[in-house]
């Protein structure tokens, strides 16, 4: 029998996890934190709606969302068809998250950076 466990990540563990990169700082980005490295916003997080966005590509954001579309789904409109992708922080499980992070602090890192954290 296989049993699947579903953790909450917070907002903090969140932060911790988007921190832990190289380079990552957090600043105000429209009265929300953003993650960003090199002025470059990676991440953002709303802890009153527990959601996280992060900047994927389309190909990457169509790999994500398959996983359940109700728990990671693009942004409405323009910012959703250029990447920007929704993650519930309630309903995710840490690795998946841990997963689009990486994704997104590499898709906005310069090469030299990312390339210590592509698989």
């Amino acid at each position: 029998m296989l049993l699947l466990f579903f953790a909450m990540v917070t907002g903090e563990e969140f932060r911790t996890m988007a921190l832990a990169f190289e380079e990552a700082v957090e600043q105000p980005h429209f009265e929300k934190p953003s993650f960003r490295i090199r002025k470059k916003i990676f991440a953002t997080l709303d802890i009153k709606k527990q959601q996280a966005v992060v900047k994927l590509s389309e190909l990457e954001q169509s790999v994500f969302c398959a996983y359940k579309k109700s728990i990671i789904y693009p942004v409405a409109g323009t910012w959703g068809r250029q990447g920007w992708t929704i993650i519930e922080l309630d309903q995710v499980i840490p690795q998946m998250l841990h997963d689009a992070l990486t994704t997104a602090y590499c898709n906005v890192a310069p090469a030299k950076l990312a390339e210590k954290y592509k698989q």
